[in-house]
């Protein structure tokens, strides 16, 4: 199957503790780019939220973004640190005997004075959290790449149909080639009759300059490659996978063939159909591009 660069994913896990809350959306790029967002305490998961993603995203600037919700009432604890309690209780002593001042110190103001009392989190199970926070990922993640082959086969079908124009104009191309000799040969001959007052005409020297111009405006080559590109093309979005820069690959040889076309074209009729075949060449490149 085919998948677009383009996408979004959302899933929420949560339970009596804690809430996952994961979004992912992406758009083109020409490389794998993961561009993490969420709470700093959660860093030390990012290796293993990175490892998740590539088993479901290849290529694309993808932005992941994860908040977190904590339900635990009691999450944290106060910590009383006697050492330093006693360390304040000393040299308040001290201070009152030095300059013979009363020495009024109280629990309220002592409990008030740096690290004697502080706030600490609990330790959490980083297995559970990772439990929670895994599933959220890869239910973003599932959601992100059905929304990307949705994306996907709409895209295959717009390319399947403009490559369906771009063979109208590969058989228009292909009929006019031996028009185009004809009319010359006809001209050329005329030509030569206006010159010779209706005198002997060489057969040969006409043949010999007609095969040397057919010579020269000849595209069948590029018409048999076009052909094969083409169905090179069908084949690979049929096989589907992450094909973008394969197909990429192909949508510049076509464009080559459809310069060479255009080059050796010295009809005004069959120069508009190739430039005709270039555009939808272009058309094809830019979808190419999101594809991943």
């Amino acid at each position: 199957m085919i998948k677009s660069m383009t996408g979004f994913g959302r899933c929420e896990i949560s339970d009596v503790h804690c809430k996952f809350t994961v979004e992912i959306k992406a758009v083109n790029h020409r490389y794998l780019d993961i561009n993490l967002k969420m709470p700093k305490k959660f860093s030390f998961f990012e290796s293993s939220i990175r490892t998740v993603l590539k088993n479901y995203i290849q290529r694309g600037k993808v932005d992941i973004f994860i908040t977190y919700e904590d339900f635990t009432e009691n999450n944290v604890c106060i910590k009383y640190n006697k050492e330093v309690a006693e360390e304040y209780v000393k040299y308040l002593a001290q201070m009152a005997e030095d300059f013979s001042l009363e020495n009024d110190i109280r629990v309220s103001a002592l409990s008030r004075y740096p690290e004697v009392l502080t706030l600490e989190e609990q330790t959490v199970d980083e297995e559970e959290l990772w439990k929670n926070l895994e599933k959220a990922v890869k239910g973003a993640a599932e959601e992100f790449v059905e929304a990307r082959i949705t994306e996907g086969e709409n895209l295959k079908n717009d390319l399947l149909t403009k490559i369906d124009g771009m063979l109208s104009h590969i058989d228009f191309i292909t009929e006019r080639s031996p028009q185009i000799v004809a009319a010359y040969h006809t001209k050329l001959e005329d030509k030569v009759k206006e010159l010779l007052n209706d005198a002997q005409i060489d057969e040969n020297r006409i043949l010999t300059e007609v095969t040397l111009f057919a010579d020269k405006i000849c595209v069948d080559e590029e018409i048999v490659r076009l052909r094969s590109h083409i169905e090179h093309t069908k084949l690979t979005l049929k096989e589907g996978g992450s094909v973008g820069r394969k197909l990429d690959f192909i949508a510049q040889e076509l464009n080559r063939e459809a310069n060479t076309i255009l080059s050796k074209s010295n009809d005004i009729i069959t120069s508009n159909r190739a430039i005709d075949l270039k555009t939808e060449i272009e058309k094809i490149r830019e979808q190419i591009q999101n594809i991943e």
